[in-house]
């Protein structure tokens, strides 16, 4: 005999389905429009250092609206809202760049103004998100339903990456930007779609908690031991975007790369953190996150050097693939070590804080390598020149990552389940918490 499902199972597979489906089409997203938003610079126009800018500079007014997003919460008394509020509005995002890319052109004032708007959004709804998921999933199945949907959302990413790069490819016609009003469409209605499956989410809590100041934060006693850790993390972060922005405009700019090879290049890394993130899980819980951290901090010091060194595909195929490996050990154990050394109950503030510094790293960095770019005269010359310093500032920061101890407090217990929240062609992806480990417990 067939047992009926109660209505609070019904509302959790439901819950379940819809998360699953959210996930998947924003990733989609990611890979087949946000990833194209530098290559759609240099088509309309405007250059390489704003083709590498529009992937930095913006992403600081959506650190900065995160600081606002717990009062916005409570003053909608819903997570939901808030958070498919900011979906929709980052899938109307496209709309211009569609416009723009039909109408063969766009100002880059214009271009900067609308990626602010897109990068807001998205990130001012990510930490509503991450506090209203753990109420919606048992935290017993947390380990299982999240592994699976982060390995979905990274073959949407994937998949995304591909499709974008086959139809530029099969569409070039020139500088002509017309193609990517196709990729912007399909990644604003993947975008639309995964705000309807939000909205379709149950709410069964409502928020009512505000949280602690950000002056109390910077001074809490307990965040003495991960001040030496946010201080490499945020130096690092300076050296690395100091070209990380520039690899596109490089490839597509002074390599003139077919599109189809620009994607495999760019696909390629977050493909290579796809197949080892779960092997480095893993090996974080024999060797620690600190060695594992040493390991990734070496190894991308030397994954710019082989772009001074050739401009052969081949070559630049393996160091990618290389440098995926390097990336994803780095960045799960930089994950790690913030639950090691931050406690628990000012966990989600001092990351939400951390994460406007990140921001403000890219930023700085960004700047930094656009003007010594620009006064280098931004030929061949000027780019093998810009992966060298990056190279030598990254190995200088290793001096600082020797600051950094072992954490007084405990990693997650079940691992901790990151996904991509950008991609880059030097980083793979940039990866995000995809749910927090210190959520309150199942009642």
């Amino acid at each position: 005999m067939t047992r009926t499902p109660s209505a609070r199972e019904r509302t959790l597979r439901s819950d379940l389905r819809h998360s699953w489906i959210d996930g998947v089409l924003y990733s989609s997203m990611v890979g087949v429009g946000e990833t194209y938003l530098p290559a759609f610079v240099l088509a309309a126009g405007h250059g390489e250092l704003a083709s590498g800018l529009v992937a930095t500079i913006p992403m600081l007014s959506g650190a900065l609206l995160q600081l606002v997003t717990p009062h916005a919460v409570a003053r909608m008394g819903s997570y939901r809202r808030w958070i498919v509020l900011c979906a929709s509005v980052q899938a109307l995002a496209f709309l211009p760049f569609v416009v723009g890319a039909l109408l063969g052109h766009m100002s880059v004032a214009a271009i900067f103004l609308v990626a602010a708007l897109y990068w807001a959004t998205g990130l001012a709804g990510a930490p509503a998100w991450n506090t209203w998921i753990t109420t919606l999933v048992p935290r017993g199945i947390w380990a299982r339903y999240f592994a699976l949907r982060t390995r979905a959302m990274h073959a949407a990413t994937l998949a995304g990456l591909v499709v974008g790069g086959f139809v530029l490819q099969g569409l070039e016609l020139g500088d002509d930007t017309r193609p990517f009003a196709i990729l912007f469409a399909l990644a604003g209605i993947a975008r639309w779609f995964s705000a309807r499956h939000l909205a379709a989410h149950s709410e069964p809590e409502t928020p009512h908690t505000l949280p602690t100041p950000w002056r109390a934060v910077l001074r809490s006693p307990g965040l003495r031991s991960a001040r030496a850790l946010i201080v490499y993390l945020l130096c690092l972060q300076v050296a690395v975007q100091v070209a990380a922005p520039f690899y596109s405009p490089y490839m597509l700019g002074e390599l003139e790369m077919p599109y189809a090879e620009y994607m495999t290049l760019v696909a390629s890394a977050f493909l290579a953190k796809m197949i080892v993130l779960p092997i480095l899980g893993r090996r974080a819980k024999e060797i620690g996150p600190r060695r594992l951290a040493w390991f990734g901090a070496v190894g991308i010091v030397f994954t710019s050097l082989p772009w001074y060194a050739t401009t052969s595909f081949w070559p630049l195929l393996a160091t990618q693939l290389i440098a995926g490996v390097f990336w994803a050990a780095f960045e799960l154990a930089s994950l790690l070590l913030l639950f090691e050394h931050i406690p628990e109950r000012e966990r989600t503030s001092a990351i939400t804080l951390f994460n406007l510094g990140n921001s403000a790293a890219f930023a700085f960095g960004s700047l930094a390598g656009g003007a010594l770019l620009g006064r280098l005269g931004a030929d061949r010359e000027a780019y093998t020149t810009l992966f060298l310093v990056t190279a030598l500032l990254r190995a200088a920061t290793l001096l600082l990552l020797r600051r950094v101890g072992d954490g007084p407090f405990a990693t997650p217990p079940s691992g901790l389940q990151v996904g991509a929240s950008a991609v880059r062609p030097s980083l793979g992806s940039i990866d995000a918490e995809v749910v927090p480990a210190d959520a309150p417990p199942e009642t």
